[in-house]
């Protein structure tokens, strides 16, 4: 209280020291010790502050504005880049698998491998894609060549079966696979050349006399086909850069390949790997830049474009010129017009502006009236409306709390008798079944439910009554449905003494009940859980279950309209809950619902923080609150 006492002796000192110096620089001005500072300067200066501050923001969006532009051309240029590179990769690599399934359909299931025939056509397939194909090998299931184009020499001390190219096509035979690109040395070559390749592999059935056995055949593609296509976007480029890689991150193609294998250059290719086709905004230690993913068909390899922040940086310096150009030139246009409009300004209106401002911060009524007749009758019309408008906005507050507090207490109506009856009709139920114990049990677990519920008439209790409530309840709807179900509440104990409306967990544990864990069998696992928690301001309570869940469409509507979602239960639902929140504590606040079908169902409740005190819930009884509520910080 002595901490109050003081502040409020400091603020009306510094108030009579404001007041003090207000009325000395009156007298100052009415001495004429100021008389070189015309009203016409004063406003002058004013107006160009203000001019230079919006040329000034003016120029930053301009700036900004053709930086986007910029930005969004090379990401678009890029786009169109991989778009057509993509086109052009999928079409080699597809013409690699016609040239697999023409070896294996027309020729090694046609033709023994014995025969000439088989021979020939196998050499004159080679010979067709010889711009594509650096070789063909054909493989028996125990790693013996059975024929090879253009070689038909393997090299001594080279098991195949230890190839990662045979283990993948002898393990998954109804795929084909496509390698990374390596240099292909099975084979002896007299130039003792070697090749860069990317390996096609698959298993396939041999025509071996009358007895078919299994084996995998190997198509090697030339890289150079796929080098040819990133060299080209590459080579059109001035600082963006593209590559390939494949579904782990490994580098099939890069511009920079010499670089990284030195160590010079390091590529994030994993992590870029993992992304879904689009285009992202990557931070990097040396600034921003954005990658564009596309991937290709089949192989599930992508090419990945970079666009460096340096790129913008390049382009926009070309305009900085006109940029500047036109931020001086609509300055000197602004305070030219400042020059004409502080001239037909008078002295009355400032002070028609001062009373005003004076009303904005807090003060009186007590507008200005004086000068010309114009100026008088817009400070009479002004001051009158200021004191309509204190008039109504008290008139509209007080009219807006009877009103949320009557839609509140018709909503919190709606629960009680519902839950009741179909509480009682589940004990008549049990009577009738002489289960006499679990009749016993639930009119016991009723009595806490009811006291919580009527609570003294109140509609704020603690998070803790609450759930509290909603464990009876479910305590009552185990014994109903003879444990088909578990259930597991999972509540930080932080959040126990804040602030919440009565009632809005159970109706949602209803709802997860009769739609989804209800009618499921004990061998299904049916489960309710029950989560709350605090974030920042805020807290969560989720009523998540494993049950039937629901259709896009009534998870939409479940929120919006009560007629498109099927009635079940108290009839009263989600809707009413989401209603009762958003009136207590405002539009931000609320439900969110997540459901796929046979997935289960998430309904999440947003509450704001707000300690549990008598003082706070007397003014969210009373409807008396905003975003100045007492919280933790300020308590």
């Amino acid at each position: 209280m002595k901490i109050r006492e003081k502040k409020k002796g400091a603020q009306g000192k510094k108030q009579k020291n404001k007041y003090s110096l207000r009325a000395r620089l009156r007298g100052w001005f009415h001495h004429g010790r100021f008389i070189g500072f015309d009203i016409q300067s004063i406003i002058m200066a004013v107006l160009t502050g203000l001019t230079i501050t919006t040329t000034v923001v003016m120029g930053f969006l301009i700036y900004n504005r053709f930086k986007l532009a910029i930005k969004q051309t090379a990401v678009s240029n890029a786009e169109s880049m991989i778009e057509s590179t993509v086109d052009k990769v999928d079409t080699d690599l597809a013409g690699i698998r016609q040239i697999s399934n023409g070896v294996n359909y027309n020729i090694i299931q046609e033709y023994d491998i014995s025969s000439q025939e088989f021979s020939r056509q196998f050499s004159l397939l080679y010979e067709v894609n010889v711009d594509k194909v650096q070789s063909m090998a054909l493989y028996d299931n125990s790693g013996k060549l059975v024929a090879a184009e253009p070689v038909a020499v393997q090299k001594d001390k080279v098991n195949v079966e230890e190839q990662e190219w045979y283990k993948n096509a002898s393990e998954d035979i109804e795929n084909m696979h496509f390698s990374t690109p390596h240099i292909q040395d099975l084979f002896q070559d007299g130039a003792n050349r070697y090749y860069w390749v990317i390996s096609l592999s698959r298993s396939v059935d041999i025509n071996d006399g009358d007895k078919p056995v299994n084996g995998v055949l190997l198509i090697d593609m030339k890289y150079s086909v796929i080098e040819e296509a990133l060299s080209r976007i590459n080579d059109s480029s001035s600082e963006t850069y593209y590559y390939l890689c494949n579904r782990d991150g490994d580098i099939i193609y890069h511009p920079r390949r010499a670089e990284i294998d030195r160590g010079f250059f390091t590529e994030e290719s994993t992590e870029a790997a993992v992304y879904e086709d689009g285009t992202y905004e990557i931070k990097m230690p040396g600034g921003k830049e954005n990658v564009v993913v596309s991937s290709i068909a089949y192989t599930g390899w992508k090419i990945i474009g970079v666009v460096p922040e340096s790129v913008q940086t390049t382009s926009i310096n070309q305009y900085r010129y006109y940029i500047i150009t036109t931020v001086v030139i609509l300055l000197m246009m602004l305070l030219w017009v400042n020059r004409i409009i502080t001239k037909k300004i008078s002295k009355p209106i400032l002070k028609l502006n001062e009373s005003v401002k004076s009303y904005e911060t807090g003060g009186t009524t007590d507008i200005y009236i004086g000068g010309s007749s114009e100026i008088r009758h817009l400070g009479y019309s002004v001051k009158k409306s200021y004191e309509q408008i204190e008039t109504l906005m008290q008139e509209i507050i007080r009219q807006q709390n009877e009103r949320r507090k009557s839609e509140m207490d018709a909503l919190q109506s709606q629960i009680n008798p519902h839950f009741l009856y179909n509480t009682l009709e589940s004990i008549t139920w049990m009577v009738e079944a002489n289960r006499n114990t679990d009749a016993v049990f639930m009119i016991s677990e009723l009595a806490k439910l009811l006291r919580i519920s009527l609570s003294k008439g109140r509609t704020v209790i603690r998070i803790a009554d609450e759930i509290q409530h909603s464990t009876s309840y479910m305590n009552i709807q185990k014994v109903r449905y003879k444990e088909r179900f578990a259930t597991e509440f999972i509540i930080d104990e932080e959040i126990n003494d804040y602030c919440t409306v009565k009632l809005i967990v159970q109706p949602i544990l209803e709802n997860a009940i009769y739609y989804g864990v209800g009618n499921m069998d004990e061998d299904d696992g049916g489960k309710i859980t029950v989560r709350g928690e605090k974030k920042g301001d805020d807290i969560y309570i989720s009523v998540e279950d494993n049950g039937m869940g629901m259709t896009e469409e009534v998870a939409r509507n479940i929120l919006v309209d009560n007629n498109k979602v099927p009635k079940h239960g108290s009839g009263v639902g989600v809707i009413n809950v989401h209603s009762r929140i958003k009136l207590m504590f405002g539009s931000e606040y609320g439900l969110k619902v997540y459901s796929e079908p046979d997935e289960g169902t998430k309904v999440v409740i947003h509450i704001p923080a707000i300690p549990y005190t008598e003082e706070n819930r007397e003014r969210l009884e009373r409807q008396d609150f905003g975003r100045g509520m007492v919280t933790d910080e300020e308590e």
